[in-house]
């Protein structure tokens, strides 16, 4: 009766404890953020470029997406969402980009009136494929603010210059464009 109790009880033992071995191991407590649907577009996009900046934007849908830095932005249930490519492959990104604070909240009406700050504002659309593949040497050599390629009529250049240098100072504190900081290290020496 001895050897049954004992048996009894180490059985008991043997499939009891690995349950409440188990429930003690591991406790998920992360929290899980929803991603945005993704974008059905019928026909890839074309951009406008926001004048005074090198931010990209799709005027012709409803939801608000942009394109920085070699980057698919968009904001979605009050949080942000990038990715490499226009229509997929969405990723939380923590924070707010620091491109968004240069573009102002009205520029889709100003878009539709085409107008931008009082003056007549022709937007120059391109197609999303060339903006991903120059960007970045559109960005470099400045190339819309040279010759007003924004398409506004009348904008002061000088307070277009002032406003991008004043762009570049703030990035290369934040350390923004390396690139541009070590060059300038390199003519000092010199």
């Amino acid at each position: 009766m001895k050897k049954i109790l004992l048996k009894t009880i180490l059985f008991l033992l043997l499939v009891l404890m690995p349950t409440s071995v188990l429930a003690m191991g591991h406790v998920d407590v992360g929290v899980r953020i929803p991603l945005p649907p993704p974008l059905l577009l019928p026909v890839p996009p074309w951009l406008v470029v926001i004048p005074e900046t090198d931010v990209y934007t799709v005027p012709d849908i409803q939801e608000e997406i942009f394109f920085y830095g070699g980057w698919w932005w968009r904001p979605w249930q009050n949080r942000w969402y990038r990715s490499r490519h226009h229509d997929r492959d969405w990723a939380y990104y923590k924070g707010t980009p620091s491109f968004h604070g240069r573009v102002p909240s009205d520029w889709r009406t100003n878009y539709n009136q085409q107008h931008w700050k009082g003056h007549q504002w022709e937007q120059r659309r391109v197609p999303h494929h060339e903006v991903e593949r120059n960007w970045s040497g559109w960005q470099k050599d400045r190339h819309w603010e040279k010759q007003n390629y924004w398409g506004v009529r009348g904008l002061d250049t000088r307070q277009r210059q002032q406003g991008y240098n004043y762009q570049q100072r703030n990035d290369y504190k934040r350390g923004g464009d390396i690139h541009k900081r070590d060059n300038s290290r390199r003519g000092r020496r010199r």
